[in-house]
């Protein structure tokens, strides 16, 4: 198996997690907080789907799929264009509502066909390529993929357990 089917495989399953944690859900379920800090099932994914985007658009040079395809717009949120999550605090946090499930998987699925369809055209040397020197040591292609591969995997972890906290509630 190749370094990039490895990576592929764990894109597709934050995918296929991506949509269990979502399905079925409304928006009164989507936007709820566990508490006054925590985090909502749409900040969650919404964020992991802006960091991947982000993330794998500048390390590929392409343009990021959340203003190409005007998702920015589509959400409609009151909060800077290029913004990921990255330190949102609680007041900024609040501001990532959805009215459906059918925008983040929407939003989702448009980053994974992107980020898919650039790791297909990966080479094995690619991954030693430097992508970020503002780190030490210069953090190279395969390394910032993984970081987004462990990065998508906790938060949609955490999506998860807010889900599992919101059903028992409501039981």
């Amino acid at each position: 198996m190749h370094a990039k089917d490895i990576l592929i495989d764990g894109f597709n399953r934050i995918q296929e997690e991506v949509h269990a944690a979502v399905e079925g859900l409304g928006p009164d379920d989507l936007n709820a907080r566990p508490s006054k800090a925590g985090n909502s099932i749409a900040w969650l994914v919404w964020h992991l789907t802006r960091v991947q985007d982000d993330h794998v658009a500048d390390a590929f040079g392409l343009d990021q799929v959340w203003l190409a395809q005007d998702w920015e717009k589509r959400f409609g949120l009151d909060l800077p264009r290029r913004d990921t999550g990255y330190g949102h605090s609680s007041a900024k946090v609040a501001k990532v509502q959805v009215d459906s499930g059918d925008l983040l998987t929407g939003y989702y699925d448009a980053v994974h066909e992107q980020s898919l369809a650039a790791l297909r055209e990966l080479a094995a040397k690619d991954l030693e390529r430097i992508v970020d020197e503002n780190w030490d040591p210069p953090v190279t292609l395969g390394v910032r993929l993984v970081s987004v591969l462990s990065d998508d995997l906790q938060h949609i972890g955490q999506a998860a357990y807010v889900r599992g906290l919101i059903q028992s509630a409501a039981s």
